[in-house]
């Protein structure tokens, strides 16, 4: 089965997992201003993962004072989210954890099956979701997304950035949304 795609300025899927801090994030409960940002990443065992995972703790007080929210999640048990968590001294990061597989293809993601041991001595996960971007604005809709295939070549946070920088200055609407005829 192919991943849905969604379209900006379109409801987003619904969204309630439980954190690695307690709680469960609940998208819309209590919205980011002006968005939130929801990193899809594949789980402890990809080494990839945790690199941009880092890089976004590293940038998450940017965020942070732009008002966007920032959520990694994963179809990760609740101990390899932590550790993952832990991984990255995730301060500024909320991590969700058993995110469904059929959540995360409403989301659009594509679904990988194992491949054993990867080369940082993690089992991979029998299933689980390749990488996904998204900035989901509090009216629950879509602004931007992105998806990938592999845990290689995803966007990079110091652009996402500068784009909310742009976007909020500008009143910039999100694109993509045409699905007439071509």
């Amino acid at each position: 089965m192919t991943p849905v795609a969604l379209l900006p300025r379109h409801p987003v899927p619904a969204l309630n997992v439980p954190l690695v801090q307690g709680g469960r994030f609940v998208l819309g409960q209590s919205p980011g201003t002006p968005f939130d940002l929801l990193v899809f990443y594949r789980g402890l065992h990809c080494p990839i993962c945790a690199k941009y995972l880092l890089e976004l703790e590293r940038l998450s007080p940017e965020f942070a004072q732009r008002g966007v929210q920032v959520v990694a999640l994963s179809s990760d048990t609740e101990e390899r989210a932590r550790q993952m968590a832990d991984k990255v001294k995730a301060s500024g990061i909320q991590f969700g954890y058993g995110l469904s597989l059929k959540t995360a293809r409403q989301w659009g993601l594509y679904i990988s099956t194992s491949r054993g041991t990867t080369s940082i001595g993690i089992e991979e996960p029998a299933l689980f979701s390749e990488p996904g971007v998204f900035l989901v604005r509090p009216d629950g809709t879509l602004y931007y997304g992105a998806v990938q295939t592999m845990p290689f070549a995803r966007p990079q946070f110091q652009d996402l950035i500068g784009a909310i920088d742009f976007a909020v200055a500008k009143d910039y609407p999100a694109r993509g949304e045409y699905t007439g005829e071509v």
